[in-house]
């Protein structure tokens, strides 16, 4: 098992890198002058194309080392979203992050003794939700303190085809839930251009021993409502329980397209 579960490893690694979130919207930010009245209202699809390092364990076995790049986890990528969100009243936003991904890998096992083969599918979750307050907001430039909770859950099923594990299967995986707190920015350059960025950190130990988040990019406006993002994410989580640990840094540049409109009033 310990053989099948090395040889996995790839997949549930790529799980976790496709699951780390964008949490917040300098990708969604716009770098026209903002407005106080009424809300609007950004949603943005994006790609984080990120690789990963680190350790991840499963059924207590001891934690292997990890490196891998992001061509291996769009090898086993099945299925995948990334979208943000924020609505903004004047000073005020409310954010949100969600990703899921599922990949899939058959793995051999050697002399087919236990299994011929094996099915390994991996699902994980991230759903970020945070409160904001820009205490600088003028001329198309915002800094804002940042509070809210990210979920995280992960699934790991293996099933086993042929030899003495004919028709069975295991799995195992973990949800939590972590506090998190931080800064984001924006500030127009002139011309259409804007910088942004983020700094997140969370765990505490209520969920994850500890995590962090970083991100920093431009955009360009096209026009009122659309606009595109590139920057460079990274991402650590340390989270151990009952024999799961998921330890690992993602790291990688993302792309964001967003779409802005005003909200009824």
């Amino acid at each position: 098992m310990g053989i099948i579960i090395k040889r996995f490893r790839l997949a549930a690694l790529g799980a976790a890198g496709a699951a780390a979130l964008c949490p917040f919207n300098a990708i969604a930010a716009d770098p026209t002058r903002q407005q106080d009245e009424g809300w609007t209202m950004t949603v943005a699809p994006y790609l984080w194309a990120s690789g990963i390092k680190g350790e991840s364990g499963l059924f207590g076995f001891p934690p292997q080392e990890l490196d891998v790049s992001f061509s291996d986890v769009l090898q086993h990528l099945k299925f995948g979203f990334m979208g943000v969100s924020e609505a903004r009243k004047g000073r005020f936003t409310v954010s949100t992050d969600i990703v899921y991904a599922r990949l899939n890998a058959d793995i051999g096992t050697p002399h087919g003794i236990l299994a011929s083969k094996v099915d390994a599918t991996v699902s994980t979750f991230m759903g970020t939700a945070l409160g904001g307050y820009s205490v600088y907001y003028e001329d198309g430039t915002n800094f804002d303190f940042t509070a809210g909770a990210r979920l995280w859950s992960a699934d790991n099923r293996f099933e086993f085809h042929g030899g003495a594990l004919d028709g069975t299967s295991v799995s195992d995986g973990d949800t939590w839930v972590d506090p998190v707190i931080g800064v984001k920015f924006k500030a127009n350059v002139g011309n259409g251009i804007y910088l942004a960025g983020w700094g997140l950190v969370g765990g505490f130990g209520v969920g994850s021993k500890s995590m962090w988040d970083v991100m920093g990019g431009a955009g360009y406006q096209f026009n009122e409502k659309t606009s595109m993002f590139v920057g460079y994410r990274a991402v650590h989580d340390n989270y151990t329980s009952d024999g799961f640990m998921n330890k690992v840094t993602q790291q990688g540049p993302m792309l964001g397209f967003t779409y802005k409109f005003s909200m009824a009033q």
